[in-house]
């Protein structure tokens, strides 16, 4: 089968051509022109069988890849809300392909994560909020998770069945998940992917009491702050850069005490995180890491793997993301 995958960002679209579960093509597409150019991109790679869309956010009730028809078409306007910046692309997308004819199946990051256990799932608010408004941890970088979750269970030649995996997707956002025999057991990501680890631009978990304090005393307004902790915190802000780890960790090693304490931050923080991954799985088979830091960036794994030598010999895998081979084998899977 030859299967479009469109992957939405906040600002580009990435598309992918996989035919019989290989990637054969690969083309970046401007959100702003996504309908003109994704035209260009089905007649360059014509013929194609159906379509893939990433969705960051599925929600409480899409927990499952879905074929995009009408019904799903309103259901997943209910979920603009909750990934504001992605999901109307996503939407819009799913939309133009539907309309040039091709079949087309929405598939969603958090759907990975919904066989959380309660406990990790629940947050400790009033119940009457979780019940009325359905709050919860929804956890995201679920489709890369998936596909690594499973590569690397071949790469240790067992069955995904009997490990117990913890697995770091790092590149722009950043997360840590812990899964056991396949499934999703506790992740850092929440309600929104602003929740867990330092990340290039966004804050990671904060004191609710700090953003409450910086309120209401009128430090920063509303907007000012949303805005600061989406678009001008994590690396960026610590650092004075752009964010980008290859500037941070140059800085640092021309002696900028800024670029230091950024690296200490982000690299303390996904210690933490892997310990806590560890124990919510139970014990640890393997590290796996992906996302353009994770693969790329030996650096942050050695540094790592210095700060988590007390969990004793635990073997280290790298793989390159996967998520459009995922989408694509669920749109082979519903079709």
């Amino acid at each position: 089968m030859r299967v479009l995958v469109v992957n939405p960002g906040s600002s580009s679209l990435k598309a992918s051509l996989v035919v019989d579960g290989e990637r054969v093509e690969d083309d970046d597409v401007a959100a702003e022109r996504g309908g003109e150019e994704l035209a260009a991109v089905l007649d360059r790679w014509s013929p194609v069988d159906a379509a893939g869309v990433r969705f960051v956010h599925g929600g409480p009730d899409l927990t499952a890849p879905v074929l995009v028809d009408d019904e799903a078409l309103r259901t997943l306007e209910g979920t603009v809300e909750l990934a504001p910046l992605h999901n109307p692309t996503s939407l819009a997308v799913a939309r133009t392909l539907r309309d040039a004819g091709l079949r087309v199946v929405a598939c969603f990051d958090t759907a990975f994560h919904a066989t959380l256990p309660a406990a990790a799932a629940t947050y400790a608010l009033p119940r009457a909020w979780n019940r009325a408004w359905r709050l919860r941890r929804y956890g995201f970088h679920g489709l890369s998770y998936e596909y690594v979750a499973a590569r690397a269970a071949e790469q240790l030649g067992r069955p995904l069945a009997e490990l117990r995996l913890v697995l770091c997707h790092l590149g722009g956002g950043a997360s840590a998940c812990a899964v056991v025999g396949g499934r999703s057991v506790d992740t850092t990501m929440g309600f929104t992917p602003m929740e867990g680890l330092a990340m290039q631009v966004r804050s990671g978990s904060v004191d609710p009491g700090l953003l409450l304090w910086l309120l209401q005393t009128g430090r920063v307004g509303l907007d000012e702050l949303a805005d600061a902790l989406e678009h001008r915190s994590g690396l960026r802000g610590l650092s004075g850069t752009s964010g980008d780890i290859r500037e941070v960790l140059a800085g640092l090693d021309e002696g900028d005490e800024d670029c230091r304490l950024a690296f200490d931050v982000y690299v303390h923080r996904l210690a933490a995180a892997v310990g806590a991954m560890a124990a919510s799985a139970g014990g640890l088979d393997a590290l796996v890491f992906t996302g353009g830091v994770g693969a790329h960036v030996a650096r942050v794994r050695d540094v790592l793997a210095e700060r988590l030598a007390h969990l004793g010999p635990v073997p280290v895998l790298v793989i390159a993301t996967g998520e459009d081979l995922a989408i694509a084998a669920h749109v082979e899977r519903l079709l």
